[in-house]
């Protein structure tokens, strides 16, 4: 797989969509969980009633998939993309530092998510001052 500057990554509970890009090209990966739930709901999953949020085995994979990415866009439907953040922000805060963003985006197309991520860049780059 060639190395990327950027990556966007779709996350919920029963996998994470990974797509390592540039303007011209990508490279898809999926990460899923060792244990993926069976069924979510919000009162599922503990005799506490809410499901089990704590997945380190899981979003450290997520991590390590992401290790050679300069800057990560984080998207998913529900509560798994904050869950990641807080995981890295714990256990991997160099990734935080390259997090570029957090976004709610529904179950989307590969595609689909590869166009957002390249939308995302491209106004984020915009703003970044110009090197001499």
């Amino acid at each position: 797989m060639t190395v990327h500057y950027h990556a966007i990554v779709w996350i919920d509970h029963h996998e994470a969509r990974i797509i390592h890009f540039n303007a011209d090209a990508a490279d898809e990966e999926r990460v899923r969980p060792a244990d993926p739930p069976k069924h979510l709901h919000v009162k599922a999953g503990s005799a506490s009633g809410t499901h089990v949020t704590d997945e380190p085995r899981f979003y450290r994979d997520v991590v390590d998939a992401l290790a050679d990415t300069r800057e990560v866009l984080v998207t998913g439907p529900s509560t798994a993309k904050a869950e990641f953040a807080k995981y890295a922000h714990k256990h991997a805060p160099a990734l935080m530092e390259r997090m570029a963003g957090i976004e709610t985006l529904d179950r989307v197309t590969d595609n689909q998510l590869l166009a957002e991520g390249r939308r995302f860049f491209l106004n984020a780059d915009r703003m970044r001052p110009q090197l001499s």
